[in-house]
């Protein structure tokens, strides 16, 4: 595959491409198969799913308030603000599977009503987080549709409702149900078709993340790898209990947090970026104190590199047997270690100063890097690369710090490649500062992997949005341009709404998991695979059945919008049509392409009107071509 069309996306492809970022408009109605639960509490035996979490409350219906109907339910006694009704999910609902919960609530006198969750890990710890929160000033107030899941590793699941005080709380029009499924567009190219002969296209996915069946079937389009966002990380699989039984500085760990992920990826043959094994962050300070407690002394640098080695050995070790067929490719030993500056982080506990490092403040400085490689290339599966990972890793000075120690390394055979993290945003870093930093890190003859690329933008308006698609357009194609260098690029994230960075619309997908103009930026170009476009006439995108008309004629067929006449109507004809408009002298289109292209209705020839015209037919927003 190679370039087969000029970027011309800075003019006319980005106004073909910004209609996209119109959301598509799904009638979310919810069927009767999909809802587990619903009451307007109109008589008793409606609250008996309910029970009190303080043991203490009054659950009943009542004919005294009611927000719908003559009833609801009213939850009195309650002695302490948690003291509330609560639900219990895990009889009803299923492990990895999205829901949403709604309801209507009301207090006697201004009160935060929060509705939260609660659960069991798997270590026996008992979790809370709030959900939503609303304020009732003695009327009824809504809380909307609001998502959850859960993973396989918890238990006693519980959503419950709760307020500041002891004041009676009233429930009604309660309504828990499997969440709608967003048919995702199979009509667009396949990322990691189109980048196949360059590197890896992966995306990173928290549990809750992968629970929509949209985003299983996102990622199965569209990557071939998968990075566990938060569930391989120290904090989440060290086990303290285990830890303190085992004693001997053999720290024990958990894979349940992790095991929804991995096992999507052995189900589904997704190979697997492991992240991370040494890094300040999200490492508990008891981890590095005498005896695994809180209060206890920072323990001496011979006892934390045994540690250091048997939380390794263990963690390889329980992978290879609960999960001996998934391909774990690539692992970042050691994450973030350098400053800005090039220099060491300060010593602190992560509890304390989240930027502050325990590792450095049991070793004194970075020497803690070097055995890390060590014990990682001892005990991780064969074909598994091992990376230095960090982000602003553009900063020069921070650019210099990683390749000397990489070099260092390297010499002593103890590791595969560096981590490009690549957290951006619109305006920093330039393009020629990033092309930088991926000249050096290639100087060293080391792979390299973008691992958690996002590109953030505070201007989402269409002229934000083709800006942030410039900006990916510019960076994918720096990459391809050292692609001999590059094995993988990982998006963080599938869709704005689930982004650790979602304020600032930083990833390739909308919340309805539609594809924004930053994706159709980096597949502009780039030739496309029969097998990635799918050649149905109907969007799939939306609810609604749209046709192309097909006229018989002396000469041909005409399939309006079928530009370059492979006998479908997909986004490659809006990208053919953009670039004829952009220079027809190198990108013509056959006879029959232009007969077919002209489609806005205005029939003064070919522009870029069609293209958009195009665009709009596939997310539904217009129904037939040619537009009349």
């Amino acid at each position: 595959m190679k370039k087969s069309i000029k970027r011309i996306f800075s003019g006319l492809i980005g106004t073909a491409m910004l209609c996209t970022s119109i959301p598509v408009v799904y009638a979310e109605d919810t069927t009767a198969d999909d809802v587990i639960f619903s009451s307007g509490f109109e008589d008793d035996s409606d609250v008996s799913a309910f029970t009190g979490r303080g043991g203490v409350e009054t659950i009943a219906v009542t004919k005294d308030s009611a927000h719908t109907g003559e009833g609801s339910m009213l939850v009195s006694g309650r002695e302490k603000g948690w003291n509330g009704p609560q639900f219990l999910l895990d009889e009803r609902c299923e492990a990895g599977v999205e829901y949403t919960v709604s309801a209507w609530v009301r207090t006697e006198w201004y009160n935060n009503v929060n509705l939260s969750m609660e659960y069991t890990d798997s270590s026996g710890e008992r979790h809370y987080s709030n959900l939503k929160s609303v304020v009732s000033q003695g009327d009824w107030v809504e809380i909307p549709e609001t998502k959850l899941s859960f993973s396989e590793d918890m238990t006693n699941v519980y959503i419950y409702f709760e307020c500041n005080d002891n004041t009676n709380l009233y429930i009604d029009d309660f309504k828990l149900a499997k969440a709608f499924v967003h048919q995702i567009q199979q009509d667009i190219p396949s990322l990691k078709d189109v980048y196949s002969p360059y590197f890896k296209i992966g995306t990173a996915v928290t549990t809750s993340e992968l629970a929509p069946q949209s985003a299983k079937d996102l990622i199965d389009k569209h990557f071939n790898s998968i990075t566990l966002g938060n569930e391989l990380k120290p904090e989440s699989i060290l086990d303290r209990n285990a830890c303190i039984e085992a004693g001997n500085d053999n720290p024990q760990i958990n894979l349940a947090s992790a095991r929804t992920i991995l096992n999507y990826c052995r189900d589904n043959n997704v190979p697997v970026r492991g992240h991370v094994l040494v890094w300040h962050s999200q490492t508990p300070d008891w981890f590095f104190k005498e005896n695994y407690a809180d209060d206890g002394a920072w323990v001496d640098k011979d006892t934390m590199l045994v540690r250091m080695e048997n939380y390794i050995k263990n963690v390889f070790e329980a992978l290879e047997k609960e999960y001996p067929t998934v391909n774990f490719y690539a692992w970042d030993v050691v994450n973030e270690a350098w400053l800005d500056d090039g220099s060491a982080r300060q010593p602190g506990g992560y509890n304390t100063n989240p930027d502050t490092s325990g590792w450095v403040k049991v070793f004194g400085d970075n020497s803690f890097i070097e055995p890390a490689f060590e014990y990682a290339r001892k005990y991780a599966p064969e074909g598994c690369k091992l990376y230095y990972n960090d982000f602003n890793e553009y900063m020069p000075q921070k650019t210099d710090a990683i390749v000397k120690m990489a070099n260092e390394l390297k010499e002593k055979g103890l590791i595969d490649g560096i981590g490009m993290q690549s957290h951006l945003d619109v305006n920093f870093p330039g393009i020629s500062a990033y092309k930088q930093a991926l000249a050096k890190f290639a100087e060293t003859g080391l792979d390299i992997q973008v691992t958690e690329l996002d590109a953030t933008t505070s201007d989402t308006s269409e002229a934000g949005f083709e800006t942030q698609a410039k900006y990916y357009s510019d960076i994918m194609d720096a990459c391809v341009e050292y692609a001999d260098h590059i094995s993988a690029v990982v998006f963080w994230g599938t869709t704005d709404d689930k982004s650790w960075r979602a304020s600032k619309s930083p990833l390739l997908f909308n919340e309805d998991y539609t594809a924004k103009p930053a994706f159709y930026s980096i597949v502009d170009g780039l030739d496309v695979p029969a097998t990635s476009a799918t050649t149905a006439t109907t969007s799939e995108t939306t609810s609604t059945t749209t046709t192309v008309t097909t006229v018989s004629s002396s000469e041909t067929d005409i399939l309006y919008g079928d530009a370059n006449l492979d006998g479908s109507v997909d986004i490659a004809d809006a990208v053919a049509i953009a670039a004829f408009v952009g220079d027809s002298d190198n990108n013509k289109l056959a006879e029959s392409g232009l007969i077919n292209a002209d489609v806005h209705g205005s029939k003064n020839g070919v522009n870029a009107n069609d293209a958009l015209a195009i665009q709009q037919y596939l997310a539904g927003i217009v129904k037939s071509l040619p537009i009349e």
